[in-house]
């Protein structure tokens, strides 16, 4: 068991760095406000993180 949290947490220590890496502070932001949101079942925190990931990642297409 203790391998397989050791395995997620770097997956997803991974993923942040790659959202950071590519998308900045503000990808960091809306990677954060959707976990939270998530986590604590608000729908408005996980909505708002939501649209601000999307609009990161549409952002060069717009």
């Amino acid at each position: 068991m203790p391998v397989l949290a050791l395995l997620s947490a770097v997956l997803v220590a991974g993923f942040e760095q790659f959202v950071q890496w590519r998308y900045g502070p503000m990808g960091i932001v809306g990677l954060l406000l959707l976990t939270i949101g998530l986590k604590a079942k608000s729908p408005l925190c996980s909505s708002v993180g939501a649209v601000v990931l999307a609009l990161m990642v549409a952002g060069p297409a717009l």
